[in-house]
This record gives structure tokens, C-alpha cells and sequence, in this order.
């Protein structure tokens, strides 16, 4: 009895310990193997446009038409006519100056006139008896001599005069506005003293100096723009020098200004240049372009495989990058970043890949074309 129960015990724990095992196994649930997705890039065409880069300069306004008015002979001021801000017109007295020469050439003119009468006189005499056969030829011409001279003395005398006379009253040579009006009666002054500035009606003007890469650049014709107190004009360069400053190293340029009355004559406004313009040109946008070692990069999308190609940048702004060589039109640009981004990769592209529209022309200040002078100051992107 005993060994039957010790038996029966026996195959009760065995068959215990099995379904332990079985129902495990039973109740487990399945391993799902997870499938890894791809990195989604977007992908764009290069595309055909203008990259038009700006260089911010500093220039002087002036006016368009503007005279500097200065004596001619030194002397007392005796009357002051203007002030600064009055407009004048031209022809209009400014001021008087005692140059201590106009009562001696009046004095002068009157003696030369009175000898002209006395050898017109004398000449008619000489010519009725010269005709009657009373005196030699000799003695007529030296009558005719006579008088041509003393009509030389005159019309000498009288020139003197008029500009002694002009000498003395200053008056405007261009109608605008008093601009400077540097002088008060009883001063004294003398030809290197400034008496005024007159401004002509009409357009502003606003000078300024490039270096010889941009002034290549510029010629007649081409726009400006011009930024004062935060408002904007549109200018147009109507002067190249061509020849450079021998102070400054710089060539100057002037350009004329729309509407630009409100502009203060001799203050200084912020102006935008072209310095460089490419039109028709392969372009991707810059953000795709990268670096390393100063070789520039680009990653090409085919058929979900990366690919590394080495390119040539032309100009660039803050948008776009030219492309001068590399890749074609037909190639599929990554315009995306990814750290799975190499040669070889799996990518997957994004629903609009190819579709992506940039600007086909942008406009940037003077940072854009720094970097266009000197690529290898672009900081290299990360790999």
C-alpha cells in the first residue's frame, strides 16, 4: 500500500512539472519584429535665377545744383541783403564790399572817356584838312593812330569798371535757397572767404566713394537706394569718376535723388549699392550647401540613396547660392539637414520632395557680399 501511494505521488509531481512548462509557453505572446523607418528629407531641382548682392556705403547730400559764392577782391563788408534760409533769385543782391577800387576806376573811365571825345575831335579836324590837301598824310594818320588808341584806353577803362562794380556787389548765380550766409556787415574779407551756398531748386544729390571692384559695378543709369530717418528714396547714379582719390584710395560716385527735398543739404544717409548681380543662373537655396576643409558640398537625393557631390559656389546671398558647377538641373537636391546624411545612406524623401519653391532673387546688405569677396570665411556646417 505504501509503494503504491509513494508511486501515484510520484507521477502526480512529474506531470504537475509538465504543465508548469506547457502553459507558459501557451499563454506567451508573440514577438513583433519592429521594422526601422527611414529619415525623411525634402528634395528640390536646382533652379534657374538672380542672386543680386547689396554693399551698404555712407554718402554726403548735396544739391543737385549748388554754387559757392566767394569775393573776387578783398574789402569791407557795407551791406548784408540774405540770411540762411531765405530763397533767393538769380541775380539778387547778396551783399556789398568796399574794395577801395571802384572810385579809381570811375576815375580812370572818365579820363579815358574824355581823351577818346579829345581824339574823335581832333581826328575830324585832321580828316577836313587833310581832304582840302592842308596837311600831309603822315599828319592824318597819326590822327587816326591817335584816337584807335585812345579807344583802346577807353574800352580798357570801362572793363575795369564794370568788374570793379561787379566785384563789389555779390549776387546770387542760380535762384534756390540760402543754404550759407556766412558774413555781417563791417567784416572784413578777401577772396578765399567763403560768403555763401546756394542750393538750386530742384533734386538732391548724394555723393559717395566705393572701391575699384564695386565701382566697376556702377554705371549711369543704374538704381540706388537711399535710406534717411526711415524713410526710403530711389536714386539713380548719373556720375562714375574714373579716376581714383588720391586721398582716400576710392573712386567717387554721384547719384541723384527722387523727391528728395526733405533731405538735409550736407548730412550724411545710408545707401545700398549693387556690388555683384548674376542673372539666369543655376541656383539652390544656401542653407543646402556645405563645407568642409573650405571644398564646398552638396547631398543629392537617388532613388532613396545619398549621394556627396562636390560643387562649385559662385555668389550667394542669404537665400540662394549659385552653383557653377557639379550637378545638373535634373538632380534632386537634399535641402534638409539629417545626421544620417553620408555617402551611401538610405533616405526617404518627403511628399513634396522636388516641389519646394525658393526666391528666385533676394536682396541683402553688406554682410551678403562680404561673404561672396571671401567664401572661406563661411563658417562650415556640421557634417
Amino acid at each position: 500500500m505504501r509503494k503504491g501511494i509513494v508511486i501515484g505521488g510520484a507521477v502526480v509531481v512529474l506531470a504537475a512539472a509538465a504543465a508548469a512548462m506547457v502553459l507558459p509557453r501557451m499563454f506567451q505572446k508573440e514577438e513583433v519584429t519592429a521594422e526601422v523607418s527611414l529619415p525623411v528629407v525634402e528634395v528640390q531641382s536646382p533652379k534657374l535665377g538672380t542672386i543680386e548682392l547689396k554693399r551698404e556705403l555712407v554718402g554726403q547730400v548735396e544739391p543737385s545744383d549748388v554754387v559757392y559764392l566767394y569775393p573776387k577782391m578783398a574789402g569791407e563788408v557795407t551791406q548784408v541783403y540774405v540770411k540762411a534760409g531765405e530763397t533767393v533769385y538769380e541775380g539778387q543782391p547778396i551783399c556789398d564790399i568796399d574794395t577801395k577800387q571802384v572810385e579809381n576806376a570811375r576815375l580812370s573811365l572818365e579820363a579815358a572817356e574824355q581823351s577818346l571825345r579829345d581824339a574823335q575831335t581832333n581826328l575830324s579836324r585832321q580828316q577836313a584838312l587833310f581832304s582840302a590837301g592842308d596837311i600831309s598824310s603822315a599828319v592824318y594818320e597819326q590822327a587816326q593812330t591817335q584816337a584807335t588808341n585812345a579807344r583802346i584806353n577807353y574800352d580798357t577803362a570801362k572793363l575795369n569798371y564794370d568788374n570793379q562794380v561787379e566785384y563789389s556787389h555779390i549776387t546770387a548765380t542760380i535762384s534756390g535757397k540760402v543754404e550759407i550766409c556766412d558774413v555781417e556787415v563791417h567784416d572784413n574779407v578777401s577772396a578765399q572767404n567763403l560768403i555763401a551756398v546756394i542750393s538750386g531748386e530742384g533734386s538732391k544729390s548724394v555723393t559717395f566713394s566705393v572701391p575699384e571692384k564695386i565701382a566697376d559695378q556702377l554705371h549711369p543709369g543704374d538704381a540706388v537706394t537711399i535710406e534717411k530717418n526711415g524713410r526710403e528714396y530711389v536714386g539713380t547714379v548719373n556720375e562714375v569718376s574714373s579716376m581714383i582719390d588720391a586721398a582716400t584710395g576710392l573712386f567717387k560716385i554721384k547719384a541723384s535723388v527722387e523727391n528728395g527735398d526733405a533731405l538735409p543739404t550736407g548730412s550724411s544717409a545710408k545707401l545700398y549699392v549693387t556690388s555683384d548681380k548674376q542673372e539666369n543662373v543655376m541656383t539652390i537655396p544656401v542653407d543646402s550647401v556645405y563645407y568642409s576643409g573650405g571644398d564646398a558640398y552638396v547631398y543629392t537625393y537617388d532613388n532613396g540613396t545619398v549621394h556627396q557631390v562636390p560643387v562649385e559656389v559662385g555668389i550667394y546671398d542669404s537665400q540662394l547660392a549659385q552653383i557653377l558647377s557639379g550637378i545638373s538641373m535634373s538632380d534632386q537636391v537634399i535641402t534638409t539637414w539629417s545626421s544620417e546624411l553620408y555617402e551611401g545612406s538610405q533616405v526617404a524623401a518627403a511628399e513634396n520632395g522636388g516641389n519646394g519653391e525658393t526666391s528666385e532673387s533676394s536682396e541683402t546688405g553688406a554682410a551678403a557680399p562680404e561673404a561672396a569677396d571671401g567664401q572661406d570665411s563661411t563658417p562650415e556646417q556640421a557634417e
